[in-house]
């Protein structure tokens, strides 16, 4: 990773960490990702930005497997999603053959013009949901 794109992960997630997520995931419309800590074994939520489509909830991680979540994912992929207030089970999929700027389009603008414009190695999520 280049020392720019060293830097803009740390200060992204730094941000993410300490602000925009502690303030995000509580609010009620805000789409959540849970994860089980690979470590600690507890639920570690993050917010995200995606969308559904039919059985699936699609995202794109900013940071690919760097980003604690996906490597959560890696670990354990049984994951919940919140979507509109309503929580989901389902299991999570990396597609690194997938092309995540294309998907980017598909997904929600202001979230997706936050990805391309922080991330670093995007990686495309699917999460086959259960019910």
């Amino acid at each position: 990773m280049s020392r720019l794109a060293d830097l803009r992960f740390r200060a992204a997630t730094t941000f993410q960490r300490r602000v925009g997520n502690p303030v995000l995931r509580r609010l009620p419309f805000q789409t959540v990702l849970e994860t089980t800590g690979r470590v600690s074994g507890l639920p570690r939520q993050t917010p995200v930005g995606g969308r559904r489509v039919a059985d699936s909830f699609w995202l794109v991680s900013e940071f690919g497997e760097k980003s604690q979540y996906i490597r959560n994912i890696k670990a354990d992929p049984r994951v919940r999603v919140r979507i509109r207030g309503r929580w989901y089970t389902g299991t999570a999929r990396l597609l690194p053959d997938d092309d995540p700027v294309a998907r980017l389009r598909g997904l929600p603008r202001v979230n997706s013009a936050g990805v391309r414009a922080l991330g670093t190695n995007l990686l495309t999520v699917r999460v086959d949901l259960t019910d």
